[in-house]
């Protein structure tokens, strides 16, 4: 019957969250919403549920459905005290207060190679193991306050069901392995480094850890629903990447990321070994600062993101010596929580628009081109370059990421792709099998390699002192 054939699936990201609903079988878009998120680093969780509930109106309800599963954004830190309700607002994982924090965890835990071993990661200020830290050291009756710690898409899971027993908290192992106490080998929880992190040994609910193709519980009006996933496997999911394939996403915060079966342990704390959402790892590369830097574009010329885009194919590549690093939040990737973005080589030949936009496009690329670097040298295979994100659709970004890449990019249609991994793995706990879906017709681009343009980006990047 129909009402068995369709999933729901939902983003919630940093800026909104997308709802999409599909035909499980062949991934037919039926319907879809959207609704925004407030600004900041901080965020009172209610408002994530009040903007699904929004989009879920939005796009017809549930009525009709047979499953949904949620994917969100990595990191934020939700704790709940022993009744369910939210302690504090919750840390984003782009709120670089908890650097330190991080710092100080790696080092008790006997540096960054043995946390690195512990849990695939370097911790860095993004991690929710840094951000208990934070809480412990500043607000320190809140975390003795703290009976559970949730993510952002366990929250909402939750919620669906009501959000009341701790003990119905559910979430999967790629969520998981963006904690910091989470062990995405053995996918087993580092409950040590929780209690450390917390500075006391009361006794914390975690999330349970639900397989990939399985349910975690329902909604109060009976709709199944799925594990969820991190944004970034979501999004895997809903490109329906293999092997060998490197999807770079262009959102609010910029990801290299790609499928592996073997886990990484990067010490240099460059690639965090998280695990994907069906089984197997995803070795990934952050940078905070991506979309936002063509907003920045835009306020900055005084264009749209289209002409800024335009603008900048009229530059040659380099930008006429223009170069910037584009640190405008900090950066994760290097991990340089307080630094700030820096123009350089700056005079009055490229003192124009054209090569201020190519630069602005080319710092953002470079930075993730230093990523896919980095999952090389980890020993991930790279055959393809997937282009996703908000950013994909500017009319440069494409011809100029192939050029600073090296290699031919890939751009999938502009699709809610993180949502419609969701989609797909509602889909796959349904049917029992991973389905295949007709993403559209895809485009791809290849550029003449300007090895130049990233030369100029590393000068500024090691010349520049740490903020």
């Amino acid at each position: 019957m129909a009402n068995q054939q369709l999933v729901a699936g939902v983003d919630s990201s940093t800026q909104s969250v997308k709802v999409v609903v599909r035909d499980a079988t062949t991934g037919l878009l039926v319907r879809q919403a959207r609704a925004p998120h407030p600004d900041g680093t901080e965020v009172d969780p209610q408002m994530w549920k009040a903007a699904l509930d929004s989009a879920v109106e939005q796009a017809g309800g549930l009525d009709d459905v047979a499953a949904i599963s949620i994917a969100g954004q990595q990191h934020g830190m939700v704790a709940l005290d022993s009744t369910g309700d939210v302690i504090r607002p919750a840390l984003l994982w782009n709120d670089t207060r908890s650097a330190q924090a991080a710092v100080d965890l790696n080092n008790e835990l006997g540096g960054d190679a043995q946390i690195a071993r512990k849990v695939g990661s370097v911790l860095v200020a993004s991690f929710t193991a840094a951000k208990l830290r934070w809480l412990a050291d500043n607000e320190p009756a809140n975390a003795a306050r703290v009976a559970a710690v949730a993510l952002p898409h366990d929250w909402l899971s939750w919620q669906l069901q009501g959000g009341k027993d701790l003990d119905k908290l559910f979430t999967d192992r790629s969520d998981a392995s963006g904690t910091g106490y989470f062990d995405p080998t053995t996918s087993h929880y580092r409950e040590d480094i929780v209690r450390l992190a917390l500075r006391h040994d009361l006794e914390v609910t975690l999330p349970r850890i639900i397989n990939p193709a399985d349910f975690g519980g329902t909604t109060l009006s009976g709709v199944p629903i799925a594990a969820g996933a991190g944004d970034n496997a979501g999004a895997a999911l809903g490109v329906q990447a293999q092997q060998g394939d490197v999807i770079v996403s262009l959102g609010t915060s910029g990801t290299a990321f790609a499928v592996s079966e073997t886990p990484t342990h990067d010490s240099t704390g460059a690639v965090a070994g998280f695990a994907d959402a069906t089984g197997h790892f995803l070795p990934l590369v952050c940078t905070l600062n991506a979309a936002r830097i063509l907003d920045a574009a835009t306020k900055i010329l005084g264009k749209t993101h289209d002409e800024v885009g335009q603008l900048a194919l009229l530059s040659p590549a380099g930008s006429n010596g223009l170069t910037l690093l584009p640190y405008f939040e900090g950066e994760r990737t290097p991990n340089r929580p307080h630094a700030t973005g820096v123009f350089a080589g700056m005079n009055l030949n490229n003192s124009n628009q054209n090569d201020i936009a190519r630069a602005m496009i080319e710092g953002m690329l470079c930075g993730l081109a230093d990523a896919v670097d980095s999952l090389i040298a980890m020993g991930v295979q790279v055959n393809r370059v997937i282009l996703i994100g908000g950013a994909a659709k500017n009319p440069a970004i494409p011809a100029i990421a192939s050029a600073i890449f090296g290699r031919t990019v890939i751009v999938p249609p502009v699709g809610e792709y993180v949502a419609d991994g969701a989609a797909k793995q509602a889909a796959w706990a349904i049917l029992g099998h991973m389905p295949t879906w007709n993403i559209g017709e895809t485009n791809s681009h290849s550029s003449k390699s300007t090895p130049h343009v990233m030369d100029q980006y590393r000068t500024l990047r090691n010349n520049t002192s740490d903020w």
